[in-house]
C-alpha cells in the first residue's frame, strides 16, 4: 500500500512525500542495524586505545542498545508505521555515540583522580533507556498530535512553571553562576529541557490562530515592511520572558534558544522577513543591556573575547576565571582534519565539564574535522527531515509544531557547537544525546516522538472513497 501526501504553501511550492509503510520499515531497521554497529565498533575501539584489549562490557553494551533501538523500532512499527524512517536511526546513532565519548571520559586517569568523580556512562545509559521509554508512550498513546492543540493555554501555564521552578528557594539549584536545575529526590532535572517541548505546543495554537493578523505588513523603513505596532504584544512578551531568564536564572542558552525557536515560528507563520530582522534587533538589544549588569554573563563573554588570558588568570588561581574554552581549542586544534583516535586524546584536560557542555571538544580532537562536521551532518539531517515533515503536514498547527520543535533543536546543536568553538559565548546548554544529562537526553527523546508522529500523519495517504 502506498501513497501520495501533497500540500501547497502561500508561496507556491508544494511538497509531496511518497509512503509505503512497507519500505518504510524495511529501510528503518536496515539504518536502524548501522545506527547501533557503529557506536558499537567506536565502543570497541576506545577500549583497545585505552587499555590495548576489547572491553569485558563490549557485548553487554551491544545487547543493551540494539534492545533499546529494536524496541524504539517494533513500537513505531505497530503505531506509527507511515512515519519518517530517518529519525529513529539518526537519535539513536547520536544516543550511541554519546555513550561512547562519555564512558571514554570516565576512563581518564586524570578525571578519575577527583575525589568527586563518578562514572557518568552507566547513569546516561539508565537515562537512554529512560527516554526511549517516553518515546515510545509518545508514540503510542499520542494518537493525533492536533490534540495538543486544545492544550494551548494550557501549555503556557505548565511551560512558566517548568522555567520558574529553578528560582523557589530550596527546590532550585546554583551551578557554577547559573541557577537552572533543581533537586528532587536526589536527582538534579533542568526544567527548561522540558519546558522548550510545551512552550512549542503554546507557539503552535496561539501562531495558528493569530497568524493572519501578524502577517499584515506596517510602515517600511529602510526597504523593510515592519509589522504594525498593535501586533507586536506577543514578540514583546516572549522577549521580555527571554530577558527575565537571562537575568534570574542568568541562562543565555535558554533565553537564546525560546526567543529564537518563537521568531522562527512566528516566520513560519506569516512569511515575512520583517519579524527575523526585528527579533534578531530585539536579540541583540536584550543581550548587550543584560551582559551590561550581570556579572555570570560578563564572565562568560570575557572568556569567549580573551580565552587565553582567562586560562592564565586561572593558572595564577584569581577568582571566577575560566581555563576550560582554551583548553576546549586547544583540543579542537589538536585533532587535525581526521583526529588523534578514539581514546587517544587529551580532552579530559578541560576538567568537570568535559562530558557535558564540552563533549564536542573530545570529538572534536579524537575524529577530527571531518568527524566532528559527519556528527553536525546528523544533527543536520534530523533537522531536515523535521522541516520536510513540517512541510508535508496538512494541519497549520502539525506544521507549525513540526517546524518550532525542529528549529528549537537546530538552535540548541548551533548554540553549543557554536560556544564550544568560540563563534559565540558558552551557553551552558547541553549537545543533544551526546552530552551527558538525563533532562536533555530525555526530552530530546520526546521530542523525536513528537516529530515521528506528526510525520505518520503527514505521510499516511488520505482516505479513499
Amino acid at each position: 500500500m502506498s501513497g501520495a501526501v501533497g500540500e501547497r504553501g502561500r508561496a507556491g511550492y508544494t511538497a509531496t512525500v511518497v509512503v509505503g509503510p512497507g519500505a518504510g520499515r524495511g529501510r528503518g531497521l536496515f539504518l536502524l542495524v548501522f545506527a547501533v554497529a557503529i557506536p558499537v565498533f567506536a565502543y570497541a575501539n576506545v577500549g583497545v586505545a585505552v587499555d590495548g584489549r576489547l572491553p569485558p562490557g563490549l557485548l553487554a553494551y551491544g545487547a543493551g542498545l540494539g534492545v533499546l533501538a529494536l524496541a524504539g523500532h517494533l513500537v513505531v512499527r505497530r503505531f506509527a508505521p507511515f512515519a519518517d524512517p530517518l529519525l529513529l536511526p539518526l537519535a539513536t546513532l547520536l544516543n550511541g555515540i554519546g555513550l561512547v565519548v562519555i564512558w571514554r571520559l570516565d576512563q581518564s586517569r586524570r578525571l578519575r583522580a577527583s575525589p568527586t568523580f563518578v562514572e557518568a556512562a552507566p547513569r546516561q545509559l539508565l537515562y537512554s533507556a529512560m527516554g526511549l521509554a517516553l518515546f515510545a508512550i509518545v508514540v503510542a498513546f499520542l494518537k493525533d498530535h492536533r490534540v495538543l492543540q486544545r492544550y494551548t493555554y494550557i501549555s503556557m501555564a505548565a511551560s512558566l512553571v517548568l522555567l520558574l521552578l529553578p528560582l523557589v528557594p530550596g527546590l532550585g539549584l546554583n551551578v557554577f553562576g547559573a541557577r537552572i536545575w533543581i533537586s528532587v529526590a536526589g536527582f538534579t532535572i533542568q526544567p527548561a529541557e522540558f519546558a522548550k517541548i510545551v512552550i512549542a505546543v503554546f507557539f503552535a495554537g496561539y501562531l495558528m490562530v493569530k497568524r493572519d493578523a501578524l502577517a499584515l505588513a506596517g510602515r517600511r523603513v529602510l526597504g523593510v515592511a515592519l509589522p504594525r505596532g498593535r501586533d507586536l504584544g506577543p514578540i514583546l512578551t516572549v522577549w521580555a520572558m527571554s530577558i527575565l531568564i537571562l537575568v534570574f536564572e542568568t541562562d543565555l542558552g535558554t533565553s537564546l534558544l525560546f526567543f529564537g525557536m518563537f521568531v522562527a515560528m512566528l516566520y513560519t507563520a506569516t512569511e515575512r522577513t520583517s519579524w527575523i530582522v526585528f527579533g534578531l534587533l530585539m536579540s541583540a538589544a536584550g543581550a548587550v543591556g543584560v551582559t551590561s549588569f550581570e556579572p555570570h554573563v560578563q564572565q562568560r563573554v570575557q572568556a569567549w573575547l580573551h580565552p587565553m588570558g582567562e586560562y592564565l588568570k586561572s593558572r595564577q588561581g584569581l577568582a571566577g576565571h575560566s581555563e576550560q574554552s582554551m583548553q576546549a581549542l586547544w583540543a579542537l586544534g589538536s585533532g587535525g582534519i581526521v583526529g588523534t583516535g578514539l581514546g587517544q586524546g587529551n580532552s579530559d584536560l578541560i576538567g568537570f565539564a568535559a562530558n557535558s557542555d564540552f563533549v564536542l571538544a573530545t570529538l572534536g580532537e579524537e575524529l577530527g574535522l571531518a568527524g566532528l562536521m559527519a556528527i553536525l551532518l546528523l544533527y543536520g539531517l534530523i533537522v531536515q527531515r523535521g522541516m520536510r515533515t513540517a512541510l508535508a503536514t496538512r494541519d497549520p498547527f502539525g506544521k507549525l509544531l513540526a517546524g518550532g520543535l525542529s528549529a528549537a533543536f537546530g538552535l540548541q546543536v548551533f548554540v553549543v557547537a557554536g560556544g564550544v568553538t568560540g563563534l559565540i559565548p558558552l551557553t551552558g546548554m547541553t549537545m543533544p544525546f551526546i552530552a551527558y544529562g538525563g533532562s536533555s537526553v530525555i526530552a530530546n527523546w520526546a521530542l523525536i516522538g513528537i516529530l515521528i508522529r506528526i510525520s505518520d500523519t503527514a505521510r499516511r495517504p488520505a482516505p479513499t472513497g
